[in-house]
């Protein structure tokens, strides 16, 4: 069973990539791009700060990525990601707004 799923596994990734490349696939490619982008930028914030820190732009690169692939699960009509980013974009705008919150508060006081 093993060798035949190593003997499949090309043939699937040709169908997936391959004969199913639209418009739509490369944009659901570059929408995870964007969405796991935001770790990367997380990461090297933190390693600048020595510890570990939550940049602003890591909530908009989340909204940003998190709405296009909500958009791509609309078009594929993928429940799956549609309830999942749809739940999780409203977190990202919630912290958003937190920290505004926060920052005009802290200007308030000062």
């Amino acid at each position: 069973m093993l060798i035949q799923l190593a003997h499949d596994l090309p043939a699937y990734f040709y169908d997936v990539f391959v004969t199913r490349l639209d418009f739509w696939l490369v944009f659901g490619i570059v929408a995870q791009v964007v969405f796991g982008s935001r770790f990367i930028l997380q990461w090297i914030a933190s390693e600048r700060a020595g510890r570990s820190v939550m940049p602003l732009s890591f909530w908009f690169l989340s909204i940003l990525g998190g709405m296009m692939t909500l958009v791509y699960g609309f078009v594929r009509r993928e429940p799956v990601i549609i309830i999942g980013q749809s739940l999780s974009t409203g977190i990202y705008l919630r912290n958003l707004a937190l920290i505004f919150r926060e920052r005009r508060r802290k200007r308030g006081a000062a």
